[in-house]
């Protein structure tokens, strides 16, 4: 995706582990590692799709329990666990559920 195209206003579900840094290559990416059987997470995903929906930033949901190569790579050892990232790099980090304010606000300040 080119930094020009808008981000897609709700949360795309990653598929393919080899497509991550593609994913998060280009522009603030707010990426959920998530799972179905999570409550904390359950609970999140409509700030999660908020987000998504009402920001310029792309969301990514990673399944832990389909890519656990990809959360090991990351350090994930809690979820929910929701990292940004700008332009490929990581700058934010959050653990456990989040408020639909505290998400915007992580995003709002790595788009300043």
């Amino acid at each position: 995706m080119s930094s020009t195209e808008a981000a897609p206003g709700e949360p795309i579900q990653l598929t393919d582990a080899d497509a991550f840094d593609e994913h998060v290559a280009d522009g603030v990416v707010l990426v959920d590692f998530y799972a179905d059987w999570c409550g904390p997470c359950q609970m999140m995903e409509p700030a999660v799709e908020a987000v998504a929906e009402d920001t310029d930033a792309a969301v990514l949901k990673v399944d832990v329990d389909v890519h656990q190569a990809l959360a090991g790579e990351y350090g994930v050892q809690g979820i929910p666990t929701l990292l940004v990232f700008a332009d490929g790099e990581l700058v934010n980090r959050m653990v456990g559920a989040q408020t639909e304010e505290a998400l915007a606000d992580a995003v709002r300040q790595t788009d300043a």
